[in-house]
């Protein structure tokens, strides 16, 4: 059993349930123990930097120092908020004197044993690609997955340390690892606008309608993503009715996870037309022995 500090973030507790519901079922199936910082705050995601640099660091500092209270590595399924955790422990470790500013107003000592990680890279590097494969009950076969990361878990580089800036694989690794195929398409790491839903809406709307856009002629029935804002922004923005998946979501239904049918039905966007291609390749399969031949 792997136990890990977990920060559900905000998202996970309103917008984006579904999120927070099958990351943790997918954990209790792989063998994590999610062990949820007690009394969290909000991390500051994604305008506490714009108004007081110093509070865009101690807000995440605050969940940092309960977290190490525990002794555990720290896990975050929100991409938002993994970036703001890994731009805060950067700052801890590399700037004595904010790091100081921060201690005395948190009253903590800073140890810099633990490591920040998004939920992503806990399953694919830590618990294994070879793990899930061994997890899963119904291949997610004929199912087309546009995997999107957004600008949040790679960028920027020097603090995120996750994948490759602009060409990741890891997300697409676990797409094919339960069964799915993974398209190619240049607009996985896209930025789809979040910090400008509310300010800005037609930019949001031209920048989703790209994405969706192109993930349509790629060849992808659906998106798959692991940032709550992305999955927003796509959803409620996009004129295609493309469906919108959290990668933890697609674990569940290769899982064959209880619960599965509660978190689809909280989407904005119907999962129905994307899902409706899976049952019919099943369904196909099925019928169809081991010779070859229909039954």
């Amino acid at each position: 059993m792997m136990r890990l500090s977990y920060y559900p973030g905000c998202s996970l507790h309103a917008t984006a349930k579904e999120y927070g519901l099958s990351a943790s079922a997918v954990c209790e199936a792989l063998g994590i123990e999610l062990v949820e910082i007690p009394d969290w705050c909000c991390c500051g995601a994604s305008s506490a930097h714009s108004f007081n640099r110093t509070l865009s660091i101690a807000l995440p500092a605050r969940n940092i120092a309960a977290a190490q209270a525990e002794g555990l590595d720290i896990v975050l399924p929100c991409a938002a908020c993994f970036g703001n955790m890994r731009k805060a422990d950067l700052a801890l470790r590399e700037n004595e004197k904010l790091r100081r500013e921060i201690e005395e107003m948190l009253s903590f000592e800073y140890s810099g044993k633990l490591q920040v990680l998004h939920l992503l890279e806990v399953i694919c590097n830590r618990v294994g690609l070879e793990a899930v494969r061994k997890r899963v009950i119904k291949e997610l076969t004929g199912l087309k997955v546009a995997p999107y990361y957004g600008c949040l878990l790679v960028r920027p580089p020097e603090v995120c340390g996750f994948d490759d800036t602009e060409n990741p694989t890891t997300l697409d690794n676990l797409i094919e690892a339960i069964g799915a195929e993974a398209v190619k398409w240049s607009y996985k790491t896209e930025c789809c606008g979040a910090s400008l839903a509310l300010i800005q809406p037609e930019i949001v709307e031209k920048l989703v309608e790209e994405i969706t856009e192109m993930a349509v002629e790629a060849g992808a029935s659906c998106i798959a993503t692991a940032c709550p804002l992305c999955s927003t922004n796509l959803e409620t923005r996009q004129e295609l009715g493309l469906p919108i998946f959290f990668f933890t979501e697609l674990m569940g239904l290769a899982f064959n996870l209880d619960g599965c049918e509660r978190w689809l039905k909280m989407h904005l966007v119907e999962t129905e037309p994307a899902l409706q291609t899976l049952r019919e390749e099943h369904s196909n399969s099925s019928a169809v022995g081991h010779t070859g031949k229909e039954r």
